[in-house]
């Protein structure tokens, strides 16, 4: 079985990393940014919405376990998680037992989980599957994101959506425009005596020309964001995990004021067609670890109030483990959105583990609902700028 991550979909689908950056994707430093954070700060009240991509299809029924149902344990009878190993949710649901930073977020209505989210005629392909929830376009392939369409329609600004990654997700790719590429390789400054006369070149000088001020302002610039996003790890420490280290980045950004509207981070390694107990239980700990905190740290500011969380994969399993002790490729799948301004709760009805669609659950809430919601209430654009002729919303997903 091929290993499924960002870079090889990337190569493999239809809307290409190269079309983003033909689109006019620009890789960005940190000067930049808080150069941007200076000159045109965020608008306090200003939706922030922070996109996490669980790559390889995630195995949607030991997320949000029903623990209480025969049917789920007859399916899975090596697979599933007995109902006291579960984080009790109500309704007969439970949180994988890794995720109790979630199950925290869950009981101060900071979680809200979306039930049986997918989309029409449903195809099994990594790659498609991806390629479709990534365009919104389930029917037709298309060559744009939906967050780059929404950058088409609301200017041409590539700062207004980041991806904290070195390569461009299709999603940010739209037809005019495209967003703009943060790396997370963190900076290193001189310490000791060198480090505070490099931070004196920062200082204004009397007389100094446009270009030698604006030099110094960027050495200023480099050293405000190290106290914004901090030092990479010493030699000899453990360092962050990979989607820890770009939610610090991205929360370091939203508290400073970068007038960035959307971020884009991801976490791979969910196609567990074996021996999945264990290998998912430690994905979503290390989701759990990264998000929970980041949630945290975001409802402490103005700013972070603002921000939005969503946490969504490609496609979930099929109901019934294989012979290896995994899953295989599936359907429709629960969807997180967390944050201060979302109604913390259910969403949308729990897809049957009877009536199947060929062994795959049916869909209850169709993905684009849940785009068109996040595209009106936390960036303030009409929907239908975005997500073309679709009409549905999910009501009642914010306060």
């Amino acid at each position: 079985m091929q290993q499924v991550n960002r870079r090889r979909f990337l190569t493999a689908t239809g809307v290409t990393a190269a079309a983003a950056l033909a689109a006019g994707a620009t890789q960005v430093d940190w000067g930049r940014l808080m150069s941007a954070a200076q000159e045109n700060p965020l608008d306090p009240g200003a939706g922030v919405l922070v996109v996490v991509t669980l790559y390889g299809g995630n195995d949607g029924l030991n997320t949000v376990v029903p623990a209480a149902d025969p049917a789920y344990r007859a399916a899975r009878p090596e697979l599933a998680y007995r109902p006291e190993e579960v984080l009790d949710l109500g309704e007969g649901l439970g949180l994988n037992p890794g995720m109790k930073g979630f199950k925290s977020l869950w009981d101060d209505g900071r979680l809200a989980v979306l039930r049986g989210v997918g989309y029409p005629k449903p195809d099994h392909s990594h790659f498609r599957s991806m390629a479709i929830w990534q365009t919104a376009s389930p029917e037709t392939s298309v060559p744009t994101g939906w967050l780059g369409r929404w950058l088409d329609a609301t200017g041409d600004d590539p700062l207004r959506a980041v991806s904290v990654d070195p390569v461009l997700p299709p999603l940010l790719a739209g037809e005019r425009t495209a967003a703009a590429s943060l790396p997370v390789g963190g900076l290193k400054l001189p310490e000791g005596a060198l480090g505070k006369a490099f931070a004196g070149l920062g200082a204004a000088q009397p007389g100094e020309g446009f270009w030698q001020a604006r030099a110094a302002r960027s050495v200023t610039d480099l050293h405000r964001a190290v106290q914004t996003l901090g030092q990479p790890a010493k030699d000899g420490k453990k360092a962050k995990g990979e989607l820890a280290a770009q939610l610090d980045v991205v929360a370091g950004l939203i508290e400073a004021g970068v007038p960035t509207r959307a971020y884009s981070v991801s976490l791979g390694g969910f196609d567990t067609h074996a021996d999945e107990r264990g290998t998912q239980q430690r994905l979503l700990t290390g989701l759990d670890g990264a998000l929970t905190p980041f949630v945290r740290r975001l409802g402490k500011t103005d700013r972070g109030k603002q921000a939005t969380v969503l946490v969504y994969s490609e496609f979930g399993r099929r109901v019934t483990a294989n012979a290896s002790q995994g899953t295989d490729h599936g359907t429709a799948g629960p969807v997180f959105v967390l944050g201060a301004r979302v109604k913390g709760g259910f969403h949308g009805a729990e897809p049957s583990l009877t009536d199947l669609d060929d062994g795959d659950l049916k869909l209850s809430t169709d993905f684009r609902d849940v785009y068109a919601s996040l595209v009106e209430n936390v960036l303030g654009t009409d929907a239908g700028r975005v997500l073309p002729g679709h009409r549905g919303r999910l009501d009642g997903l914010f306060a």
